[in-house]
């Protein structure tokens, strides 16, 4: 099975190639930057992998929550291919994208990990995974919140945490939730290939979709602020 993923919903623009459980990607912290480099990257990784377009079974996508111009840019980018190849598509939370990125536990058994990214206007995008083996699987409704009215499960006491949320609003979710945080890397941006990883799980359940249905996942409902409210948010602070 040979998988091409987008994922650019934070400031990381990454694309990654799945071929037959080998993964390769090309990844940078390249803000406003996305749209210049993802099908360059696409159209290289492919070359290196001798691989032409038509050899694609799926395309992946990390859907958001995330920057509304990075999560729309990555759903059309996804779209696009497929449409022009009459491929699926399988959009994968970015957030799980995000819980995948840790590195798994040395004891075997389940993994419990809080992903949290930086939804700047002192709000963060956060929900609650579970890793069993490569796989992740939600335990919660994604939200966009204030960092310190995050909500979680209360029937799992200690927590892994991953994501710049963590360090939003001067660390107020890590504050928050200090009591029930075993580690936390709030550096961690998403990556194609994880994405990949479990969109290659995905469409082994069936779970792809047509092109025309893959949708993004904004939470917000007020993607961008008015000049009224941004002054009015600058003068609360």
């Amino acid at each position: 099975m040979k998988l091409l993923a987008f994922e650019t919903a934070t400031e990381a623009c990454s694309v990654a190639l799945w071929i037959d459980g080998e993964v390769r990607e090309r990844f940078a912290i390249a803000p406003r930057q996305h749209a210049e480099l993802a099908l360059p990257w696409a159209d290289a990784l492919l070359a290196d992998a001798g691989i032409a377009k038509s050899q694609l079974d799926v395309i992946a996508v990390g859907r958001g929550p995330g920057a509304f111009t990075g999560v729309r840019l990555a759903i059309a980018l996804a779209q696009g291919v497929a449409l022009a190849l009459d491929r699926p598509v399988v959009p994968i939370s970015t957030l799980a994208v995000l819980a995948a990125s840790l590195a798994p536990p040395q004891s075997q058994g389940k993994q419990h990990i809080l992903a949290a990214i930086d939804a700047r206007m002192g709000e963060i995008y956060f929900g609650a995974f579970a890793r069993d083996g490569i796989d992740v699987i939600a335990l919660s409704d994604e939200a966009v919140t204030k960092p310190n009215l995050a909500v979680v499960p209360d029937s799992i006491e200690l927590w892994s945490g991953v994501g710049t949320g963590f360090a939003a609003a001067d660390g107020a979710l890590l504050t928050h939730l200090q009591t029930r945080l075993a580690s936390v890397d709030a550096t961690a941006l998403p990556h194609a290939a994880d994405l990949a990883r479990l969109a290659a799980l995905a469409f082994a359940r069936g779970e792809a979709v047509s092109a025309e249905r893959a949708e993004p996942a904004y939470l917000r409902n007020n993607v961008a602020l008015t000049l009224e409210q941004q002054k009015a948010l600058r003068a609360s602070r």
